[in-house]
Protein backbone atom coordinates (compact mmCIF):
# COMPACT_ATOMS: atom_id res chain seq x y z
CA UNK A 1 0.00 0.00 0.00
CA UNK A 2 2.56 2.46 0.70
CA UNK A 3 4.51 1.71 -2.58
CA UNK A 4 1.29 2.07 -4.14
CA UNK A 5 0.51 5.44 -2.78
CA UNK A 6 4.38 6.81 -3.28
CA UNK A 7 4.20 6.00 -6.91
CA UNK A 8 0.64 7.77 -7.30
CA UNK A 9 2.70 10.64 -5.54
CA UNK A 10 4.94 10.52 -7.92
CA UNK A 11 2.59 10.56 -10.48
CA UNK A 12 0.76 13.15 -9.16
CA UNK A 13 4.00 15.28 -9.13
CA UNK A 14 4.78 14.59 -12.58
CA UNK A 15 1.79 15.91 -13.99
CA UNK A 16 1.47 18.86 -12.53
CA UNK A 17 5.32 19.46 -13.20
CA UNK A 18 4.69 18.51 -17.05
CA UNK A 19 0.95 20.73 -17.01
CA UNK A 20 3.11 24.10 -15.51
CA UNK A 21 6.64 23.64 -17.78
CA UNK A 22 5.07 26.08 -20.14
CA UNK A 23 3.32 29.85 -18.92
CA UNK A 24 1.70 31.97 -21.33
CA UNK A 25 1.43 35.87 -21.34
CA UNK A 26 -1.87 37.21 -22.78
CA UNK A 27 -1.30 40.94 -23.10
CA UNK A 28 -2.57 43.57 -25.64
CA UNK A 29 -0.59 46.54 -26.90
CA UNK A 30 -1.61 49.97 -27.21
CA UNK A 31 -0.47 53.86 -27.68
CA UNK A 32 -0.70 55.57 -24.04
CA UNK A 33 -1.59 58.67 -25.58
CA UNK A 34 -4.34 57.30 -28.24
CA UNK A 35 -5.21 53.71 -26.85
CA UNK A 36 -4.91 52.75 -30.56
CA UNK A 37 -3.91 49.43 -30.89
CA UNK A 38 -0.32 48.27 -31.87
CA UNK A 39 0.36 46.27 -34.58
CA UNK A 40 3.54 44.01 -35.23
CA UNK A 41 4.85 45.16 -31.82
CA UNK A 42 7.83 42.49 -30.76
CA UNK A 43 7.77 41.05 -27.57
CA UNK A 44 10.61 38.82 -25.68
CA UNK A 45 12.47 38.38 -22.80
CA UNK A 46 15.60 40.74 -21.72
CA UNK A 47 18.36 38.70 -23.42
CA UNK A 48 16.81 35.65 -24.70
CA UNK A 49 16.16 34.38 -27.92
CA UNK A 50 12.61 33.77 -28.17
CA UNK A 51 9.80 36.08 -28.95
CA UNK A 52 6.45 36.25 -30.66
CA UNK A 53 4.61 39.68 -32.65
CA UNK A 54 1.04 41.72 -31.50
CA UNK A 55 -1.91 40.75 -34.14
CA UNK A 56 -3.71 43.61 -36.31
CA UNK A 57 -5.47 44.26 -33.28
CA UNK A 58 -2.27 44.86 -30.88
CA UNK A 59 -3.07 40.99 -28.93
CA UNK A 60 -0.42 38.18 -28.27
CA UNK A 61 -0.33 34.99 -26.54
CA UNK A 62 3.42 34.42 -25.58
CA UNK A 63 3.93 30.85 -24.20
CA UNK A 64 7.27 30.51 -22.46
CA UNK A 65 8.81 28.16 -20.10
CA UNK A 66 8.09 28.20 -17.06
CA UNK A 67 12.22 28.53 -15.84
CA UNK A 68 11.55 32.26 -17.04
CA UNK A 69 9.27 33.50 -14.57
CA UNK A 70 11.74 35.45 -13.15
CA UNK A 71 13.02 37.23 -16.27
CA UNK A 72 11.56 40.62 -17.77
CA UNK A 73 9.71 40.58 -20.35
CA UNK A 74 10.40 43.68 -23.16
CA UNK A 75 8.18 45.25 -25.65
CA UNK A 76 9.89 46.91 -29.06
CA UNK A 77 8.08 48.53 -31.56
CA UNK A 78 8.81 51.37 -34.11
CA UNK A 79 8.34 55.04 -32.96
CA UNK A 80 7.94 53.96 -29.02
CA UNK A 81 9.76 53.43 -26.21
CA UNK A 82 10.59 49.97 -24.67
CA UNK A 83 8.36 48.68 -22.56
CA UNK A 84 10.22 46.28 -19.52
CA UNK A 85 8.12 43.81 -16.74
CA UNK A 86 8.95 41.82 -14.68
CA UNK A 87 7.44 38.63 -15.58
CA UNK A 88 6.27 37.03 -12.44
CA UNK A 89 4.23 40.26 -11.74
CA UNK A 90 2.67 38.96 -14.76
CA UNK A 91 1.11 35.48 -14.43
CA UNK A 92 -2.44 34.53 -13.05
CA UNK A 93 -3.48 37.68 -15.10
CA UNK A 94 -6.13 37.81 -17.65
CA UNK A 95 -4.97 39.92 -20.93
CA UNK A 96 -2.52 42.78 -19.59
CA UNK A 97 -2.86 46.20 -21.37
CA UNK A 98 0.54 47.15 -22.20
CA UNK A 99 0.84 51.21 -23.22
CA UNK A 100 3.25 52.77 -25.00
CA UNK A 101 5.20 55.86 -25.07
CA UNK A 102 5.83 57.42 -27.98
CA UNK A 103 9.71 58.14 -28.37
CA UNK A 104 10.40 61.69 -27.49
CA UNK A 105 12.81 62.53 -30.94
CA UNK A 106 16.20 62.88 -29.90
CA UNK A 107 18.52 66.05 -30.71
CA UNK A 108 22.16 64.78 -30.46
CA UNK A 109 22.37 63.59 -34.01
CA UNK A 110 26.03 63.23 -35.20
CA UNK A 111 27.09 65.68 -37.63
CA UNK A 112 27.96 63.24 -40.03
CA UNK A 113 24.85 61.50 -40.21
CA UNK A 114 22.26 64.85 -40.52
CA UNK A 115 24.71 65.38 -44.02
CA UNK A 116 24.11 62.12 -45.53
CA UNK A 117 21.10 61.76 -48.25
CA UNK A 118 18.80 58.52 -48.22
CA UNK A 119 21.11 57.00 -51.08
CA UNK A 120 23.89 56.99 -48.91
CA UNK A 121 22.40 55.60 -45.81
CA UNK A 122 21.23 52.68 -47.98
CA UNK A 123 24.72 52.37 -49.45
CA UNK A 124 26.61 52.05 -46.15
CA UNK A 125 23.42 49.72 -45.16
CA UNK A 126 24.02 47.23 -47.87
CA UNK A 127 28.12 47.36 -47.66
CA UNK A 128 27.66 46.55 -44.09
CA UNK A 129 24.96 43.66 -43.98
CA UNK A 130 27.98 40.97 -43.34
CA UNK A 131 28.97 43.28 -40.32
CA UNK A 132 25.73 43.29 -39.08
CA UNK A 133 23.90 39.86 -40.00
CA UNK A 134 24.85 35.98 -38.46
CA UNK A 135 28.53 34.90 -40.50
CA UNK A 136 28.26 31.93 -38.81
CA UNK A 137 25.70 29.00 -38.98
CA UNK A 138 22.34 29.37 -37.05
CA UNK A 139 19.09 28.00 -36.72
CA UNK A 140 15.35 29.78 -36.39
CA UNK A 141 11.55 27.94 -35.14
CA UNK A 142 8.73 29.82 -37.05
CA UNK A 143 5.36 29.40 -37.46
CA UNK A 144 4.00 29.87 -40.98
CA UNK A 145 1.13 30.33 -42.43
CA UNK A 146 -0.67 30.50 -45.90
CA UNK A 147 -4.56 31.88 -46.80
CA UNK A 148 -5.93 31.45 -49.72
CA UNK A 149 -8.81 33.58 -51.12
CA UNK A 150 -11.05 33.44 -54.47
CA UNK A 151 -13.62 36.02 -55.43
CA UNK A 152 -13.47 37.39 -51.58
CA UNK A 153 -13.83 34.56 -50.08
CA UNK A 154 -10.94 32.57 -47.80
CA UNK A 155 -10.57 29.05 -48.98
CA UNK A 156 -7.78 27.60 -47.81
CA UNK A 157 -5.40 27.79 -44.82
CA UNK A 158 -2.64 26.30 -43.73
CA UNK A 159 -0.02 26.46 -40.97
CA UNK A 160 3.41 25.31 -40.12
CA UNK A 161 5.47 24.85 -37.84
CA UNK A 162 9.29 24.75 -39.00
CA UNK A 163 12.93 24.88 -38.11
CA UNK A 164 15.12 27.31 -40.97
CA UNK A 165 19.09 26.80 -40.99
CA UNK A 166 21.41 28.45 -42.87
CA UNK A 167 24.93 29.02 -43.44
CA UNK A 168 25.28 32.52 -42.76
CA UNK A 169 24.45 36.32 -44.74
CA UNK A 170 26.86 36.08 -47.53
CA UNK A 171 26.09 37.19 -50.78
CA UNK A 172 24.59 34.36 -52.78
CA UNK A 173 25.34 34.14 -56.55
CA UNK A 174 22.09 32.94 -57.41
CA UNK A 175 19.37 35.48 -55.72
CA UNK A 176 16.63 32.96 -57.19
CA UNK A 177 18.08 30.09 -55.48
CA UNK A 178 16.91 28.95 -52.25
CA UNK A 179 20.23 28.37 -49.79
CA UNK A 180 18.01 28.10 -46.46
CA UNK A 181 16.93 24.56 -45.33
CA UNK A 182 13.70 23.86 -44.12
CA UNK A 183 12.71 20.89 -41.60
CA UNK A 184 8.83 20.68 -40.90
CA UNK A 185 8.12 19.53 -38.01
CA UNK A 186 4.09 19.72 -37.76
CA UNK A 187 1.26 21.15 -40.37
CA UNK A 188 -2.48 21.19 -40.46
CA UNK A 189 -4.37 22.30 -43.02
CA UNK A 190 -8.65 22.67 -43.91
CA UNK A 191 -10.02 20.73 -46.19
CA UNK A 192 -9.99 23.78 -48.52
CA UNK A 193 -7.03 22.59 -50.19
CA UNK A 194 -8.78 20.17 -52.22
CA UNK A 195 -10.65 22.57 -53.04
CA UNK A 196 -10.85 23.23 -57.41
CA UNK A 197 -9.81 26.29 -57.10
CA UNK A 198 -6.71 25.02 -55.72
CA UNK A 199 -5.13 24.78 -59.03
CA UNK A 200 -5.40 28.23 -60.06
CA UNK A 201 -2.55 28.99 -57.33
CA UNK A 202 0.86 27.66 -57.47
CA UNK A 203 1.38 24.54 -56.54
CA UNK A 204 5.20 24.25 -55.40
CA UNK A 205 6.99 25.16 -51.84
CA UNK A 206 5.05 28.52 -51.41
CA UNK A 207 7.39 28.80 -47.60
CA UNK A 208 10.36 28.52 -50.19
CA UNK A 209 9.47 30.99 -52.64
CA UNK A 210 8.64 33.44 -49.34
CA UNK A 211 11.97 33.11 -48.21
CA UNK A 212 13.17 33.94 -51.47
CA UNK A 213 11.25 37.01 -50.72
CA UNK A 214 13.80 38.56 -48.08
CA UNK A 215 15.67 41.21 -50.25
CA UNK A 216 17.98 41.71 -47.56
CA UNK A 217 19.33 38.08 -47.17
CA UNK A 218 19.73 37.94 -51.20
CA UNK A 219 20.69 41.43 -52.01
CA UNK A 220 17.75 41.84 -54.32
CA UNK A 221 18.12 45.21 -54.87
CA UNK A 222 19.08 47.36 -57.90
CA UNK A 223 23.04 48.39 -58.60
CA UNK A 224 22.44 51.37 -60.67
CA UNK A 225 23.50 54.61 -58.93
CA UNK A 226 19.33 56.02 -60.02
CA UNK A 227 18.50 53.91 -57.61
CA UNK A 228 20.36 55.27 -54.99
CA UNK A 229 19.91 58.44 -56.12
CA UNK A 230 15.71 57.77 -55.76
CA UNK A 231 15.48 57.30 -52.32
CA UNK A 232 14.60 60.68 -49.74
CA UNK A 233 15.60 60.81 -46.42
CA UNK A 234 12.41 61.29 -43.66
CA UNK A 235 12.07 62.00 -40.07
CA UNK A 236 14.61 59.90 -38.00
CA UNK A 237 12.08 57.48 -35.91
CA UNK A 238 13.29 55.29 -32.94
CA UNK A 239 13.28 52.07 -32.16
CA UNK A 240 15.02 49.83 -29.29
CA UNK A 241 16.08 52.83 -27.27
CA UNK A 242 18.15 53.73 -30.48
CA UNK A 243 17.72 56.37 -33.46
CA UNK A 244 16.41 54.80 -36.68
CA UNK A 245 16.83 56.82 -40.34
CA UNK A 246 13.75 56.64 -42.75
CA UNK A 247 14.17 56.92 -46.05
CA UNK A 248 12.17 55.78 -49.08
CA UNK A 249 10.94 55.29 -52.70
CA UNK A 250 8.05 56.59 -53.97
CA UNK A 251 7.60 56.12 -57.78
CA UNK A 252 6.18 53.09 -59.69
CA UNK A 253 6.81 51.20 -56.79
CA UNK A 254 7.02 52.05 -53.07
CA UNK A 255 9.95 50.73 -50.62
CA UNK A 256 11.01 52.15 -47.09
CA UNK A 257 13.83 50.63 -45.02
CA UNK A 258 14.48 51.98 -41.63
CA UNK A 259 18.43 51.71 -40.51
CA UNK A 260 19.31 51.59 -37.33
CA UNK A 261 21.50 55.13 -36.91
CA UNK A 262 24.73 53.06 -35.23
CA UNK A 263 25.06 50.16 -36.88
CA UNK A 264 23.50 50.48 -40.06
CA UNK A 265 21.55 47.52 -40.00
CA UNK A 266 18.36 47.28 -41.58
CA UNK A 267 15.56 46.68 -39.19
CA UNK A 268 12.40 46.99 -41.48
CA UNK A 269 11.17 46.67 -45.23
CA UNK A 270 8.15 47.57 -46.73
CA UNK A 271 7.92 47.36 -49.99
CA UNK A 272 4.38 47.77 -52.42
CA UNK A 273 3.92 47.30 -55.89
CA UNK A 274 1.41 47.09 -58.98
CA UNK A 275 1.89 45.23 -62.24
CA UNK A 276 1.26 45.45 -65.57
CA UNK A 277 -0.90 43.10 -67.33
CA UNK A 278 1.66 40.67 -68.45
CA UNK A 279 0.61 37.29 -68.94
CA UNK A 280 1.42 34.45 -66.19
CA UNK A 281 -0.22 31.21 -67.02
CA UNK A 282 -2.49 29.27 -69.08
CA UNK A 283 -4.96 27.51 -68.11
CA UNK A 284 -7.36 25.68 -70.56
CA UNK A 285 -9.05 28.96 -71.66
CA UNK A 286 -8.14 31.27 -68.93
CA UNK A 287 -4.89 33.61 -68.34
CA UNK A 288 -3.44 35.16 -65.47
CA UNK A 289 -2.22 38.42 -64.88
CA UNK A 290 0.08 39.66 -61.60
CA UNK A 291 -1.72 42.63 -59.66
CA UNK A 292 0.12 43.34 -56.93
CA UNK A 293 2.71 42.47 -54.20
CA UNK A 294 2.87 44.09 -50.71
CA UNK A 295 5.06 42.99 -48.10
CA UNK A 296 7.02 43.69 -44.61
CA UNK A 297 10.16 42.20 -43.57
CA UNK A 298 11.05 42.53 -39.61
CA UNK A 299 14.97 42.11 -38.27
CA UNK A 300 15.61 41.89 -34.21
CA UNK A 301 18.82 41.91 -32.73
CA UNK A 302 20.24 38.84 -30.63
CA UNK A 303 23.72 39.04 -29.27
CA UNK A 304 25.20 41.49 -31.39
CA UNK A 305 23.56 40.34 -34.75
CA UNK A 306 20.19 40.82 -36.43
CA UNK A 307 18.42 37.74 -37.24
CA UNK A 308 14.82 37.55 -39.38
CA UNK A 309 11.80 38.14 -37.48
CA UNK A 310 8.99 38.31 -39.21
CA UNK A 311 7.70 38.37 -42.93
CA UNK A 312 4.34 38.96 -44.66
CA UNK A 313 3.37 38.95 -48.46
CA UNK A 314 0.40 39.42 -49.88
CA UNK A 315 -0.11 38.62 -53.61
CA UNK A 316 -3.19 38.84 -55.69
CA UNK A 317 -3.90 37.31 -59.27
CA UNK A 318 -6.43 38.15 -61.60
CA UNK A 319 -7.49 35.61 -64.31
CA UNK A 320 -9.41 36.37 -67.38
CA UNK A 321 -10.75 34.70 -70.77
CA UNK A 322 -7.58 34.28 -72.70
CA UNK A 323 -10.36 35.82 -75.92
CA UNK A 324 -12.36 38.22 -74.63
CA UNK A 325 -10.10 39.67 -71.98
CA UNK A 326 -13.19 39.32 -69.60
CA UNK A 327 -12.34 38.98 -65.95
CA UNK A 328 -13.46 35.53 -64.58
CA UNK A 329 -12.10 35.73 -60.96
CA UNK A 330 -9.85 37.22 -58.62
CA UNK A 331 -7.98 35.38 -56.44
CA UNK A 332 -5.29 36.45 -53.00
CA UNK A 333 -2.44 34.58 -51.87
CA UNK A 334 -1.11 36.00 -47.74
CA UNK A 335 1.21 34.35 -46.38
CA UNK A 336 3.49 35.05 -43.17
CA UNK A 337 6.51 33.79 -40.85
CA UNK A 338 6.94 34.62 -37.12
CA UNK A 339 10.21 33.63 -36.31
CA UNK A 340 9.48 32.47 -32.47
CA UNK A 341 13.02 31.40 -31.48
CA UNK A 342 16.90 31.76 -32.37
CA UNK A 343 19.27 29.12 -32.01
CA UNK A 344 23.27 31.15 -33.31
CA UNK A 345 25.68 28.25 -33.57
CA UNK A 346 23.36 24.79 -33.43
CA UNK A 347 25.01 21.45 -33.01
CA UNK A 348 22.55 20.35 -35.14
CA UNK A 349 21.63 20.63 -38.84
CA UNK A 350 18.62 20.31 -41.13
CA UNK A 351 19.95 16.73 -43.01
CA UNK A 352 19.11 15.70 -46.57
CA UNK A 353 16.36 13.44 -45.15
CA UNK A 354 15.06 16.12 -42.79
CA UNK A 355 14.93 18.85 -45.52
CA UNK A 356 10.94 19.74 -46.86
CA UNK A 357 10.70 18.90 -50.25
CA UNK A 358 10.13 21.14 -53.27
CA UNK A 359 6.57 20.33 -54.16
CA UNK A 360 3.69 22.08 -52.02
CA UNK A 361 3.19 22.05 -47.62
CA UNK A 362 -0.22 20.93 -48.45
CA UNK A 363 1.15 17.07 -49.33
CA UNK A 364 4.05 17.04 -46.77
CA UNK A 365 0.96 17.28 -43.65
CA UNK A 366 1.56 15.04 -40.69
CA UNK A 367 -1.25 13.60 -38.75
CA UNK A 368 -2.42 16.91 -36.60
CA UNK A 369 -0.94 17.31 -33.14
CA UNK A 370 -3.50 19.33 -31.42
CA UNK A 371 -1.27 19.47 -27.78
CA UNK A 372 1.78 20.90 -29.94
CA UNK A 373 -0.25 23.59 -31.14
CA UNK A 374 -1.58 24.52 -27.55
CA UNK A 375 1.43 25.66 -26.27
CA UNK A 376 3.52 26.91 -29.44
CA UNK A 377 4.44 30.70 -30.27
CA UNK A 378 1.72 31.53 -33.15
CA UNK A 379 0.13 34.51 -34.31
CA UNK A 380 -2.95 34.80 -32.15
CA UNK A 381 -6.30 35.19 -33.67
CA UNK A 382 -8.21 38.29 -34.20
CA UNK A 383 -11.78 39.31 -35.75
CA UNK A 384 -10.64 39.00 -38.76
CA UNK A 385 -9.49 35.33 -38.51
CA UNK A 386 -13.20 35.15 -36.84
CA UNK A 387 -14.23 35.91 -40.27
CA UNK A 388 -11.92 33.90 -42.03
CA UNK A 389 -12.95 31.25 -40.19
CA UNK A 390 -16.13 31.42 -41.33
CA UNK A 391 -15.70 30.78 -44.82
CA UNK A 392 -13.04 28.41 -43.94
CA UNK A 393 -15.77 26.43 -41.80
CA UNK A 394 -18.09 25.92 -44.45
CA UNK A 395 -16.91 22.32 -44.49
CA UNK A 396 -17.26 21.41 -40.62
CA UNK A 397 -15.08 23.05 -37.65
CA UNK A 398 -11.33 23.56 -38.45
CA UNK A 399 -10.50 21.21 -35.74
CA UNK A 400 -12.55 18.24 -37.55
CA UNK A 401 -11.01 19.58 -40.49
CA UNK A 402 -7.31 19.34 -38.98
CA UNK A 403 -8.09 15.62 -38.27
CA UNK A 404 -9.05 14.97 -41.78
Amino acid sequence: MRLLCLTLLLCVIHFFAHAQSTITISGKIVDRETSEPLIFASIGIRGKPIGTISNSIGEFDFHIPSNLKNEILVISMLGYENMEAPIRNLLLKDTVIFRLNKAVQMLDEVVIQDSLNGGDIVSIALNRIEENYPMTPFLLDGFYRDLKKVGGIYFSLLESAVKIYDEDYKEPRNKNRLRERVALMEVRKSLGYNNKFTKYFDQSNLLEELLLHNNIRYRQFPSEQLFFDSFKRLRTSYYNGHRVFVVSIDADYHLKLYIATQTYAIIRMEFERSYNDAIIRRKKNLVSKYISDKKVIDFKEYDGKMYLSYMNLTSKINWYDENTNKLKFETELFQELLINKIHPNPTERIGSTERMKRYGLQYQDEKYNKKFWDNYNVIKDTPLDKEIVNDLEKLGSLEEQFEY
